[in-house]
């Protein structure tokens, strides 16, 4: 049936069409420049292609960006936007914004709802901005942000909310509506032509006479008389398509395309406006925010191109963000353009970095511009500038500096630094201060008036100290003297008495140990001896023995000092390994004073090291004694570290002990790690660690590292290792999910699982399956390799044994940890009873129309596997029309084209051996209804014709819901429907137009549609006239004609010659008067030196460089066919002022 014209408002037009894509950031208003393509808007907002622009960038973090929509006031619609997580070390961050600031977060609630799911098989994110009960004002430009770490993407996308569309029920008395806007209810004459709805058919062909082009040329009064003349019937819905003929002559005459209502550009980029004119030679003015532009340098460049005219602005910044006109005369074209500020993004990240108390930190990044802003934070709390200015900001160009001065143990934490583009982290670990103790206080031994001197030498020059006698603090005096000098402590006493002897001791301040040494006082007695006696060497300074050991750190200064006595004085030799030593200059020399000889190695090496004689001769005797010097080193460094296993924050190091250790036991190793883009080495352990691996800790699942390792003895720490090979921290994933059995056979079992909860930073290679006979631990693999499905069939097992198997999932780390079955299963097939599981939709009567397919599927269960049978009430299928197919599992019934005859109840069997079970499935196929019979007209009466008809005898095998009615004038043979949806065979059409001759016709409606044909009535009814004639009214013209009045006069005005002159005045006057301008009652209107204006009324007369003789009166006079008016004034000109004049 050919569908019937809607002549009534409210049809086809109402419905709104689906919003193309907003307009990428940097695209231009033209069409043909080549930088991007627009969707252009109407006034409405509504969009002009019907297509939506479905290209996304690929560049991008965005796998699917939100598209614009549109909706009705009251409905719900929803933004989706999918980001996937393969290339990134950290979770999206997802923000929505309305407009350019408004952030969407802090509106969540009843009418706005954001939402936020993760497919763990895909690794993908799926972000959602559902807007419930849309509101008018709910329209406009949106923004979609995602940043993860250092990466950023956003995209921009409009909702349009349309009004809401009536809904209420047909009102038939609503149709009998007044066309009077205001009067009452009772006032205006009666419109039924709501109640008409013309059709597609159009019997008769145009009428000679064009009914369109008198009523565009008629008068709104006269409207009736032409609709009653040439008989219109829906004079009201000509009017309106009229109207909207009219507003489309009211195009623009110096446009032929217009600037879009906006346009938005990245800051940096370059925009291009572009205006397609009527006239090739119109010059065009482009305004910004009212203020005309003008061409300044590079920044602004405009382009005439045939009919085109553009305007580039180059560069983009924000003062650009304003509104543009482009005007030609009197016409204007606006347009908004918002630039956005891009994202600044973090080049440089912030460095872990490790300090001990009271050191100076400096945190350092690097933007991408160098006026960002940036938020420092510890913790998630922002930092500021406090009183005590323990954090101190420093901006460099694009680097930005944190400084903390002095940092305390409660400054360790995770510092980061945010921008409008990313962040980055990093940590501060801060350790306390450990005092090293370089050089000891030793024993002494001295003589009487001799001076003593106690020396120790700490690490930390700030570090003051006391020193105490036998426990009493000892204070300074004449002859005690105590120094502190960088990090040397002395304590200095002069001329010993026998009453210094004793015990003394140094303590730092602040740390709990000290340093002690005893002070031995030798009383020399003088006898009267011989005067030759036998040389004797003292070493009780450093021992009782005649061979001692004198232990001196590599690089350190080694000084004996041997006391010796004999008379006469001895010669003194220093010999080793039978060399002997006799330089008194040099790295390694001697030399003998009174009653001492003295031995020195500058910077003592590793070579130095041995047993040296001193020997002692004068003419009484000999004496010999032997010093063992040993030089001790800080030990080599150890071997380059290995890497044995990874976890997810952690790795195990091993590395070879150093071949050398310094002469001094190992007493443990430092180790330190790096990330392997940095240059920052940090310290792992602060406490020497004894043995030989180590697990490190604290690392960022997913980043590259490298170890080494130092080796610390009693003297000190060793250089660093070599590097280790680069190494990532990965975590096995956790065990598989939810492993099950789904069927067993006789040598086969079929196992199925899910992906393991935590999967970490690297990618999932694939799953093992493993089994074991029970009371075993023989675990064999059931395949080679690994595969990468989460189901598995296992062949070849031996039948009746009882087995167990295990699952694991493998990565770069390793295998996780199994998943296994908590039973071990029977390999053996069990018997199950045929079932079958009637889906839920074909418990009813499976509906469809002829020439559809039927593709049933039936899922059953039951092992072995049963025969399946397909049975037409009672009778076996027909494989020609109807076709089956048969698995383990389900049955398909499938009919490629549908026929009437195959509607019916179909059974399915299912039996195995003795046991069967059935269902049953009934389908209808239905078709289109034949049409109604023997339409006829019973009674005519007024207005109103009574109709009668059968029913059809076709009801395309389906209940026949209605009747659709429909009349048509025999003048123009044009339909439109009475009734739709009818339910009787029977119904009275009402409100006809008397003098008209209708027929009728009748369609059937069933769930299907419409009848293919009408029934049309036999007869016509005609509706006779009542004999009204019509009396057009007289209407008298007004008369708008008035005399010239000047409103506003001109006035006298005095001005300097050299200067450009006017005289201003209004006048008003229908028609408009013509103006003359006189001086001292001469016409002036032909003369060069003056110009006359004339704009809405208001008359300007412009004097070009008057001088003294323009002086006088100025009358202006207006003339019409109802009067004239006249106005004068005086004029002063007065002679220029000289700077000569000005000194007379």
């Amino acid at each position: 049936m050919p569908e019937p014209k809607a002549e009534n408002a409210g049809t086809s037009e109402d419905k709104a069409s689906c919003a193309a894509a907003a307009p990428s950031a940097d695209s231009t208003p033209a069409d043909t420049a080549g930088d991007a393509q627009h969707d252009g808007t109407d006034a409405d907002g509504l969009p002009e292609s019907q297509h939506p622009d479905t290209r996304q960038d690929l560049t991008g973090l965005f796998l699917e960006k939100p598209v614009s929509g549109e909706v009705t006031v009251g409905e719900n619609i929803t933004f989706i936007s999918k980001v996937s997580t393969v290339n990134l070390l950290k979770k999206p961050t997802v923000r929505w914004f309305k407009g350019k600031w408004m952030d969407l977060a802090s509106k969540a609630g009843k009418h706005l709802q954001l939402k936020e799911t993760y497919d763990r098989n895909t690794k993908i994110f799926t972000f959602e901005m559902q807007i419930i009960g849309a509101k008018p004002n709910y329209a406009g430009a949106y923004r979609c942000e995602v940043s993860s770490r250092d990466k950023f993407d956003s995209c921009n996308f409009d909702l349009v909310v349309h009004e809401a569309r009536a809904t209420e029920e047909f009102d038939i008395r609503a149709a009998f509506r007044r066309t009077s806007i205001d009067g009452g209810e009772e006032a205006g004459e009666l419109d039924f032509s709501a109640l008409l709805k013309k059709s597609v058919v159009q019997v008769s062909t145009e009428p000679d006479v064009d009914v369109w082009e008198i009523l565009q040329k008629a008068k709104p009064n006269e409207y009736e008389k032409i609709a009653f003349q040439h008989g219109i019937t829906d004079l009201r819905g000509m009017l309106k398509r009229l109207k909207k003929m009219k507003k489309e002559e009211k195009k623009s005459a110096a446009f032929l395309k217009k600037l879009d209502p906006a346009y938005q550009v990245q800051k940096g980029q370059k925009m291009k406006f572009c205006v397609e004119v009527a006239n090739p030679d119109a010059e065009v003015k482009w305004l910004k925010n009212g203020q005309e532009i003008h061409p300044t340098g590079s920044k602004y460049i405009f382009e005439s191109v045939g009919n085109k005219r553009y305007l580039t602005i180059n560069n983009c910044s924000l003062s650009d963000d304003a509104a543009y006109t482009c005007v030609i005369g009197d016409e204007k074209c606006f347009s908004e353009l918002f630039v956005q500020e891009p994202p600044v993004l973090i080049l440089r990240s912030l460095e872990d970095q490790m300090a001990m108390t009271g050191q100076r930190v400096e945190f350092e990044c690097e933007v991408s511009d160098e006026g960002a802003q940036v938020k420092w934070e510890k913790d998630g709390v922002e930092l500021t500038r406090d009183e005590s200015f323990k954090y101190r900001f420093k901006k460099d160009g694009r680097k930005h500096f944190l400084i903390i001065n002095e940092v305390g143990k409660e400054d360790g934490g995770h510092y980061t630094v945010k921008t409008s583009g990313g962040e980055s982290m990093a940590e501060l670990m801060v350790q306390e201060k450990e005092l090293e103790i370089y050089q000891s206080i030793a024993d002494l031994t001295v003589k009487a008036k001799e001076q003593a001197v106690f020396k120790c030498e700490v690490s930390d020059e700030n570090v003051k100290g006391i020193w105490y006698k036998n426990g009493v603090e000892v204070k300074t005096d004449p002859r005690i003297k105590i120094t502190h000098i960088g990090r040397i402590h002395k304590l200095t006493i002069d001329d010993v008495k026998p009453e210094d002897e004793g015990d003394y001791t140094f303590i730092p301040e602040g740390y709990a140990f000290n340093l002690s040494a005893k002070l031995n006082f030798l009383d020399v007695k003088i006898d009267f001896v011989p005067r030759q006696n036998p040389p004797k060497i003292h070493l009780d300074c450093i021992g009782h023995s005649a061979e001692s050991t004198i232990i001196v750190v590599a690089g350190n200064k080694l000084r004996l000092d041997v006391p010796i006595t004999g008379e006469p004085a001895p010669i003194v030799i220093w010999t080793k390994s039978d060399k002997v030593i006799s330089d008194t200059e040099g790295r390694v020399h001697v030399e003998t004073t009174k009653g001492n000889c003295i031995f020195t190695i500058e910077g003592a090496e590793r070579k130095d090291e041995g047993v040296y004689t001193v020997i002692v001769r004068n003419p009484a005797g000999e004496d010999t004694a032997n010093i063992n010097v040993k030089v001790v080193d800080v030990p080599d460094p150890p071997q380059a570290p290995r890497i044995l296993s990874v976890g997810e924050d952690s790795c195990i190091v091993q590395w070879d002990p150093p071949l050398f250790d310094g002469g001094q036991p190992i007493i443990g190793y430092v180790l330190e790690r790096k990330k392997k883009k940095s240059y920052r080495w940090m310290r792992v352990n602060f406490d020497p660690h004894k043995e030989l691996t180590y697990e490190a800790r604290r690392m960022i699942e997913g980043m590259l590292y490298e170890m080494r390792v130092l080796a610390v003895n009693a003297i000190g720490m060793s250089q660093p290792s070599a590097a280790s090979q680069p190494f990532m921290p990965i975590a096995p994933t956790s065990e598989p999910l939810g492993l099950s059995v789904e069927d067993i056979s006789d040598t086969t079992i079929s196992l199925k699982w899910k992906t393991p909860e935590h999967l970490g930073s690297s990618i999932l290679q694939g799953y093992g399956v493993e089994y074991c006979k029970e009371g075993t631990d023989e675990w064999m693999p059931a395949f080679e390799g690994l595969t990468e499905r989460t189901s598995v069939i296992v062949r070849d097992l031996p039948t009746g044994e009882k087995m167990k198997f295990r699952v694991r999932a493998y990565n770069e780390a390793g295998p996780s940890a199994p998943a296994t079955l908590a039973q071990p299963v029977t390999i053996r097939e069990i018997m199950q009873r045929p079932k079958i599981w009637v889906p839920r939709n074909l418990r009813q009567t499976v509906i469809k129309r002829v020439g559809e397919s039927v593709n049933l599927v039936i899922p059953f269960q039951g092992k072995p596997r049963p025969k399946v049978t397909w049975t037409k009430e009672g009778e076996p299928v027909d494989p020609k029309q109807v076709n089956t197919r048969n698995s383990d599992t389900d049955t398909i019934l499938f009919i490629r084209k549908s026929e009437r005859k195959d509607s019916g109840k179909y059974e399915v069997h299912l039996q195995i051996e003795n046991v069967e079970d059935k269902a049953s499935i009934t389908i209808q196929i239905v078709d289109l209804p034949g049409p109604p019979e023997n339409v006829k007209i019973t009674d005519v009466w007024g207005f109103n014709v009574a109709l009668e008809w059968k029913s059809p005898k076709d009801d395309g095998n389906c209940e026949i819901t209605g009747y659709t009615i429909q009349k048509a004038d025999k003048k123009t043979m044009e339909w439109y429907t009475v009734y739709d949806q009818y339910r009787r065979t029977n119904c009275v059409v009402s409100d006809l137009i008397m003098g008209n001759e209708y027929v009728f016709r009748v369609y059937a409606i069933n769930m299907v549609g419409l009848s293919p044909e009408p029934c049309f009535s036999k007869d016509s009814a005609y509706i006779q006239k009542t004999g009204i004639m019509y009396k057009p009214p007289t209407y008298k013209d007004p008369d708008f004609s008035e005399a010239p009045k000047f409103t506003h006069p001109l006035v006298n005005r005095s001005v300097i010659a050299g200067y450009n002159a006017t005289l201003s005045c209004s006048v008003r006057g229908i028609p408009k008067p013509k103006v003359t301008w006189y001086k001292n009652k001469m016409d002036i209107s032909n003369e060069a030196k003056y110009r006359m204006f004339s704009k809405q009324g208001v008359l300007t007369l412009e004097i070009r460089k008057p001088c003294p003789f323009d002086g006088g009166v100025y009358t202006c006079k207006a003339v019409n066919d109802s009067g004239e008016d006249v106005v004068e004034c005086k004029l002063e000109v007065r002679p220029q002022i000289t700077k000569e004049d000005t000194k007379k």
